[in-house]
């Protein structure tokens, strides 16, 4: 069959540009099964869909979508379905609400969790004209909406093949963001998932393909993945994307001492989504360091333990502290994300939390609004408990500055009032300001600093890189 599979443009954020890596592993498994297949990323696309879909004639295009992009999803499928293609949506979202998107005539299919095995499955019943019934883990129509079994986790993800990387175009795709000297702006920068999956019951956190699992590739697995896109695709910057790369702390060392022995140190990569703070120690961290690491993020998430405690984070602020001085005495640069909103909170706890980052002083700080995703306990508790506004799913997106939610006696402009004045109490200090004027990195940015001028000006202040 011939397949395109589409990633949406973003229109509630602007972000950096990233290989979508769910994509990359759809398309290699599809391959593998002897179909011809394209990938759309409409993040770096400059010709739009329609001629694509015109000139491909494509049977099959399928869509992956989290929740604050399910509308362009379904953009993307109308436009498919006006020429004849089947539509098939999976994803985060779809996965979750399966019924929303069938409802709706542009959709014909949804993938739920995990898509390799299925999508290859599900091709190969609509080459042949077979029953899709026996297809694990998707939902169709069939007068009525179906639901089939879900379908198991593949517990062996050393079997998967490595992602498509072939089919992107890589030179469009942005760096990891740089936060010092040293790094190219115009770097070849590759991601890599070294495990699937975070067992932990953070409220706010949706688990909708991987549920509360973690699953490891082998440190040889991933090693030759990252030979690969060092010595054969030329990659000069790595971004993991786990959720927790160091859940199992020996694994991850012995990944960092194997990208040593190989002489693979010399590459900087960066922990995209951070790790935890209690899945580290100080050997582990000057492993990472020796083995190329140039920064790493934590979950700070909350300056207030009572409120950490509510989120059900399972950290102390101690630790917090702890991964933070064990990370910089290790050289590594640092990285803090913060939430704000979370139910329970007060203007002590949200200062709290500004203090904390003042604290930490990480290179970087992302301060986010509290977004109670579908499938969350999170969402529930808002539900039932406080005052939802908005049914919107664009308004979903967590580094937007408007509040979602107020419950109790916390309202939204006091969640965003307290979010606006992180952003600027953290990176208009006079200290910071100075030590960034001697950064040649600055200079090299001005436009991107220029534009965080502006925003701030507006009263919309938030790093847009």
């Amino acid at each position: 069959m011939r397949i395109l599979l589409v990633g949406p443009k973003s229109t509630v954020w602007s972000s950096r540009k990233h290989i979508p890596l769910g994509l990359g592993y759809l398309a290699a498994v599809l391959e593998g099964a002897g179909h011809e297949v394209e990938i759309y990323d409409a993040v770096v696309e400059t010709e739009p869909l329609g001629p694509v879909l015109d000139r491909g004639k494509f049977d099959l295009v399928g869509v992956t979508a989290v929740t604050p992009l399910i509308y362009e999803a379904w953009e993307v499928a109308a436009q498919v379905k006006e020429r004849g293609a089947i539509t098939v949506l999976g994803g985060p979202h779809p996965t979750l609400l399966p019924d929303e998107s069938l409802e709706r005539p542009e959709v014909d299919i949804v993938v739920r969790g995990e898509g390799e095995e299925t999508i290859v499955e599900l091709a190969q019943a609509l080459e042949e004209g077979s029953d899709l019934e026996g297809v694990l883990g998707i939902s169709f129509k069939k007068g009525t909406i179906v639901h089939n079994p879900s379908r198991p986790l593949s517990e062996d993800l050393d079997s998967l093949p490595f992602p498509a990387h072939h089919l992107f175009k890589i030179e469009r795709y942005t760096n990891l963001q740089p936060l010092t000297d040293g790094l190219d702006p115009h770097a070849r920068a590759y991601t890599i998932v070294t495990s699937r999956g975070c067992p932990y019951g953070c409220i706010f956190c949706s688990k909708a393909i991987t549920g509360r699992t973690w699953r490891p590739r082998s440190p040889e697995n991933v090693v030759a993945e990252w030979r690969w896109l060092v010595k054969d695709l030329g990659a000069t910057e790595i971004g993991i994307t786990d959720d927790v790369m160091t859940l199992d702390a020996k694994r991850a060392k012995r990944i960092c001492r194997l990208l040593i022995q190989e002489g693979l140190n010399h590459i900087p990569w960066i922990t995209v989504h951070g790790i935890r703070v209690d899945d580290v120690d100080e050997e582990l961290l000057h492993l990472m360091k020796e083995a190329g690491c140039k920064r790493v993020g934590f979950g700070v998430e909350s300056g207030s333990q009572r409120v950490l405690d509510y989120m059900k984070k399972g950290q102390t602020i101690e630790e917090v502290r702890r991964a933070f001085r064990w990370s910089k005495e290790a050289g590594l640069e640092t990285m803090g994300f913060f939430i704000f909103g979370m139910p329970t909170e007060t203007e002590e706890t949200m200062e709290a939390t500004i203090r904390l980052a003042l604290e930490l002083d990480p290179d970087l700080a992302n301060f986010m609004i509290a977004a109670p995703y579908p499938g969350t306990e999170l969402y529930e508790i808002i539900l039932h408990e406080g005052n939802l506004f908005s049914r919107d799913w664009r308004d979903f997106a967590i580094h937007d500055e408007k509040a979602r939610f107020a419950i109790g006696e916390m309202t939204a402009e006091l969640v965003e009032r307290k979010w606006h004045e992180a952003y600027r109490r953290f990176y208009l200090r006079p200290s910071r300001i100075l030590k960034r004027l001697f950064s040649l990195d600055t200079w090299r940015r001005l436009p991107l600093h220029f534009a965080n001028a502006r925003r701030f000006f507006l009263g919309k202040f938030r790093p847009a890189g």
